[in-house]
C-alpha cells in the first residue's frame, strides 16, 4: 500500500497476528471520539504444507472479521484501502512468530559482559537466542565450529570489545564464523546476515573474513564502554534484517508484505513495544508476562530500562516436561491441595505434551495445570531477574584476565518493591476458568511487594498493539487499556520479618459506597475485598520493621483500584515466601486460601 496518513486520519485499523498455529485478526475503530476494538476473527495458519502461503491464513481471518462486522474489507483476495464510505480500512499492519519466529546465535569476548549485551539486544528485538558464543564459554574451536553449523540461526549478531579495546579477542570469533560457514534456517540463495556491532576498531578485519562469506552489516558498538550498553541500533538492524531476509524466505510473506502499511515485526518484539508504552504513558514500572505451550516470554521497564527474557524450554504443552524436571516434582506439588501420585503426575503432564491441545477435565486436572503453570511462571521470572541488571560494577579498571572472570553485570533492575502493575498473557492466564486462578497464579509466581496491580490480556492482542503502537501510539494505549486489558485488582503485600500472631500491618479501606473496611494483617493471612475497577482510599500502617512500599515503620496513605477479583492483602510474607512443609498443614493452608480468595467452587471433586 505504502501510503502516509496523518494520526487523526487513521479511523479503520485491520491487524493481524501470525502465530505459529494460529493467525488472529482484529478490527479497530474510532467510536465515540476513542479507538475501541470492534471486531476479532482467527483461522489457522498457513505457512506450512499443503497450502505454503501465510496470506491465506490472513484472508481467512480476515473473513471471518468481514462476517462479524459486516464491514467488506476484501476485494479479490486484496485489502480495500483507503476507506471508501463503509467499505475498506485506513491502514494494515502484522505481527509474525509463524515458522518458528527469529532464531539468533549471538558472540561476544566476554559472556558476562558484551555476550550479555548482545544477547539483551537480540531479545529486545524478539528474537530467540539459541546460543552465545564468547571467548570464555569453556568449548574449544571445534567445538564451537560444530555448534554453529548444528543450529542454522536466521542471523548472527557479533559484538566484542569496548571501542578502542581487544581486538584479537573479536577476530577470532569472527574467524570461527568463517570456518563455520553457516547456512541459513530458511532459504539456500542468500548468505547468512551478520550484523557486527563490537569495537570498531577491528572492522576492517571482521569485514575481511565475513564480508565474502556472509551478508554482512555493521552498526554502532553494543558495549562503547564498559559502564554504557548501546542497543537500539543493533535491533533496529534486527528488525530491518528480519524483513528483508528472514520473512522474506518464508512462503507467502514477499505478498504479505506488499499489503502491510509498517514493517511486519517479530510477535514478541511487538508486545515488548506495547509494555514500553504503557511504562511511559503512566511513567511506572511494569513486567509483562506470556507463557506459551513451548516458551515464557517476560518483559520489564524499570527505571526506564527494556528487558526481556525467552525461558525456550518452559510451556505448558510442547515443553511442559521440562518446567518438571527444571523444578522438580516437589515444587510443583506443593501448590496442590491434595496427595498426588508421582506417577499420576508425570502421566497427566506427558498428556498434556502429547496431546498439547488438550484441556483439564475435571477439577484435579485443572488445579494440578495451575500448579505447573506457577512454577514455569517462577523459573522463567528468576531467569528474567538475574538477566535484567544494570552495569554496575563495571567501572573500575580491571585487566583483561579480570574481565573474564567476571559472570555478571551487575545487581538486577527488578525491584519488586518499586514494581507497579504485572500484566498477564497466555491460555492459562487469559482463559483461567475464573480470574481469580489467574490472579493467584501471578501472585504466587512473582510474590510482588508492597503495592502492585494485576492485570491480564483478555484475547491475547498486545502484539498487534505493539506495532500499532509503532504507527499510531494513541490508538494502541486506548484499546490497550479499554478493551485488551482486563484489571483484576490490587495486591498489597507487606514485608519484614515475620513473627508468629503478630499483625504485620493494620488497614484501613474506603470504599466508593462509603463503606469502611479496616483490620489487622496476621503471617499467613490472604484476605479478599471484591471491589470493581474504581478508585479507592487507602490507608496501610506497617507493624515495626515492615515495608508497605515507603520504606521500614513508613503509613502509607494512598489511592488503589480494585478489579474483576478485587483488593487481595497478602500476608503469607516474603524474603523467604514459605508453604507449610508437613502435608496436612501445606493442604489446609491452600484450601484455607483458596477458600478467602473464591479461587475454585467449593464442591467435593475442588477438595
Amino acid at each position: 500500500m505504502a501510503k502516509i496518513l496523518k494520526s487523526e486520519d487513521i479511523k479503520i485499523i485491520l491487524a493481524t497476528d501470525c502465530g505459529s498455529t494460529t493467525t488472529k485478526a482484529v478490527l479497530i475503530q474510532f467510536v465515540d471520539g476513542v479507538y475501541r476494538l470492534t471486531h476479532r476473527g482467527e483461522a489457522p495458519t498457513t505457512v506450512e504444507t499443503p497450502f505454503e502461503d501465510v496470506t491465506k491464513g490472513v484472508l481467512n481471518a480476515i473473513t471471518e472479521l468481514e462476517e462479524l462486522s459486516g464491514r467488506k474489507i476484501l476485494d479479490d483476495d486484496k485489502i480495500i484501502s483507503p476507506v471508501k464510505e463503509n467499505v475498506g480500512v485506513d491502514i494494515y499492519i502484522s505481527t509474525s512468530s509463524a515458522g518458528g519466529g527469529l532464531q539468533m546465535m549471538v558472540g561476544g569476548v566476554v559472556k558476562g559482559m558484551t555476550g550479555e549485551s548482545a544477547t539483551r539486544a537480540a531479545l529486545g528485538a524478539g528474537a530467540i537466542v539459541m546460543d552465545v558464543l564468547a571467548s570464555n564459554d569453556g568449548r574449544l574451536y571445534h567445538e564451537k565450529v560444530k555448534r554453529i553449523r548444528q543450529l542454522r540461526p536466521d542471523m548472527i549478531l557479533l559484538s566484542g570489545g569496548v571501542d578502542g579495546g581487544t581486538v584479537p579477542h573479536v577476530v577470532e570469533l569472527a574467524e570461527i564464523l568463517e570456518t563455520a560457514n553457516p547456512k541459513p534456517r530458511l532459504g539456500i540463495n542468500y548468505k547468512l546476515p551478520v550484523i557486527y556491532a563490537g569495537n570498531i576498531d577491528a572492522r576492517d578485519e571482521i569485514s575481511k573474513r565475513l564480508s565474502e562469506k556472509s551478508d554482512l552489516t555493521m552498526v554502532d558498538n553494543i558495549r562503547p564502554t564498559l559502564d554504557r550498553e548501546n542497543l537500539q541500533p543493533s535491533r533496529d538492524r534486527i528488525h530491518d534484517l528480519f524483513m528483508e531476509h528472514v520473512m522474506a524466505q518464508a512462503p507467502g510473506y514477499k505478498k504479505l508484505m506488499s499489503w502491510t502499511d509498517a514493517p511486519i515485526m517479530p510477535t514478541p518484539g511487538a508486545v515488548g513495544e506495547i509494555i514500553q508504552q504503557i511504562a511511559k504513558k503512566e511513567s511506572i514500572s511494569v513486567v509483562g508476562v506470556d507463557i506459551g505451550g513451548a516458551t515464557t516470554d517476560v518483559f520489564s521497564v524499570f527505571q526506564g530500562q527494556f528487558n526481556r527474557t525467552v525461558s525456550a524450554n518452559l510451556g505448558m504443552s510442547y515443553s511442559v516436561c521440562n518446567v518438571l524436571a527444571e523444578a522438580g516434582n516437589e515444587n510443583v506439588l506443593k501448590w496442590t491441595p491434595f496427595e498426588v501420585d508421582e506417577r499420576e503426575l508425570t502421566n497427566q503432564i506427558a498428556n498434556k505434551m502429547i496431546r498439547p491441545t488438550t484441556v483439564p477435565q475435571s477439577m484435579k486436572a485443572l488445579k494440578i495445570e495451575q500448579a505447573i503453570a506457577r512454577e514455569a511462571l517462577r523459573l522463567s521470572f528468576e531467569q528474567h531477574k538475574s538477566f535484567a541488571v544494570n552495569l554496575k560494577g563495571v567501572q573500575q579498571e580491571r585487566t583483561i584476565s579480570d574481565a573474564f572472570e567476571q559472570t555478571e553485570s551487575g545487581e538486577t533492575l527488578v525491584d519488586l518493591m518499586e514494581l507497579d502493575l504485572i500484566v498477564g498473557s497466555g491460555g492459562v492466564l487469559s482463559h483461567a476458568p475464573r480470574r481469580q486462578q489467574a490472579a493467584r497464579m501471578m501472585i504466587d509466581a512473582f510474590l510482588p511487594e508492597g503495592i502492585t496491580q494485576i492485570a491480564v490480556d483478555s484475547i491475547f492482542m498486545m502484539p498487534q498493539l505493539g506495532v500499532l503502537s509503532t504507527v499510531h501510539p494513541k490508538a494502541a494505549v486506548e484499546v490497550f487499556d479499554k478493551d485488551c486489558m482486563v484489571r483484576l485488582g490490587t495486591c498489597i503485600a507487606p514485608v519484614g520479618e515475620i513473627k508468629n500472631g503478630k499483625s504485620m500491618m493494620t488497614y484501613k479501606l474506603e470504599f466508593q459506597n462509603g463503606t469502611i473496611e479496616s483490620g489487622e494483617l496476621l503471617p499467613g493471612e490472604l484476605i479478599l475485598f471484591p471491589t470493581p475497577y474504581a478508585p479507592l482510599k487507602a490507608e496501610f500502617i506497617p507493624a515495626k520493621n515492615f515495608d508497605v512500599g515507603k520504606g521500614k515503620n513508613q503509613p502509607v496513605n494512598t489511592e488503589i483500584f480494585g478489579g474483576e477479583v478485587g483488593i487481595i492483602l497478602d500476608g503469607r510474607g516474603r524474603r523467604p515466601f514459605e508453604i507449610p512443609k508437613d502435608s496436612d498443614s501445606r493442604m489446609q493452608k491452600l484450601l484455607e486460601w483458596s477458600k478467602v480468595t473464591n479461587e475454585y467452587p467449593l464442591t467435593e471433586d475442588s477438595k
